[in-house]
């Protein structure tokens, strides 16, 4: 559990913890989008080669970023074999009774687990570089435009930014509960699938006092600090654009073409 950086920040004085973090949110989603319209192997190759130069602007290691991978692992393996499997295809390579392997479920199975990596390496740059705060005025600029018809923009931006941040606390606050039931006996990792899910639940409702306890000591400390919501709200820091953020969406904008044209 230890291995998830999503919502971890790292501090630091890189090209992209300088961007304004409306331009971070805007090319994350445009990087999310991007890896469901490539349609060759080297357009996988061009986004990895993308992240890989974002991370090294960043000043974050791949070995930092690879492993965010390692939880998910198991569902980008499930998946994989799953489409190796079960994908149709007329290239057959190998038939048993239900089960079909086909060149085409092979070639499906691969570009599955890369979409899975890619968004998780693309994604985790965005929590690593950008500060809770800095995320959460970016959101809210953002959704402003809705605040017109009634969208409570502040409000939701608040509600994922902290989303976001308690991620690794409860993480955290879980690690610790697990070594402290281990040593009173507990045991999480030998019996079938079904034995270790049951044993998960002793894990599971402490945890969710804990984090029920964390969310009102939160409460209360908004209100001690005259905490009101977004109206008439001021800002340490006002959020402008810079060359840095127009360079940046030109080079994601440049990749989309890429991609696109590569099959072609």
């Amino acid at each position: 559990m230890m291995n998830i950086t999503l919502g971890q920040f790292y501090p630091g004085d890189s090209l992209l913890h300088r961007m304004d973090p409306r331009t971070k949110i805007l090319l994350t989603v445009a990087m999310i989008v991007t890896v469901f319209l490539v349609r060759g192997f080297l357009g996988y190759v061009a986004l990895f080669l993308y992240i890989a130069a974002a991370a090294r602007a960043a000043k974050v290691s791949l070995k930092v970023l690879a492993k965010g991978i390692k939880p998910i692992l198991f569902i980008i393996l499930l998946t994989f074999f799953l489409n190796v499997f079960f994908a149709a295809g007329e290239d057959v390579i190998f038939a048993w009774k239900f089960i079909t392997v086909s060149w085409t479920g092979v070639k499906m199975a691969v570009y599955m687990a890369l979409r899975l990596i890619l968004l998780v390496l693309g994604t985790q740059l965005l929590t690593l570089t950008t500060s809770p705060i800095a995320l959460t005025d970016g959101l809210e600029r953002l959704f402003r435009p809705m605040s017109r018809i009634g969208f409570p923009a502040h409000e939701l931006a608040m509600m994922m930014s902290i989303a976001l941040r308690f991620i690794p606390t409860l993480l955290e606050e879980a690690d610790k509960i697990m070594k402290a039931q281990k040593a009173r006996g507990a045991d999480f990792e030998s019996g079938t699938l079904i034995q270790r899910a049951r044993a998960m639940l002793p894990l599971l409702v402490p945890l969710f006092v804990s984090a029920f306890r964390r969310a009102d000591e939160l409460a209360l400390a908004m209100e001690a600090r005259c905490y009101r919501g977004g109206e008439h709200r001021t800002r340490l820091k006002v959020l402008r654009f810079s060359a840095l953020d127009g360079w940046t969406a030109l080079s994601m904008a440049a990749l989309i073409v890429l991609v696109v044209w590569l099959p072609i």
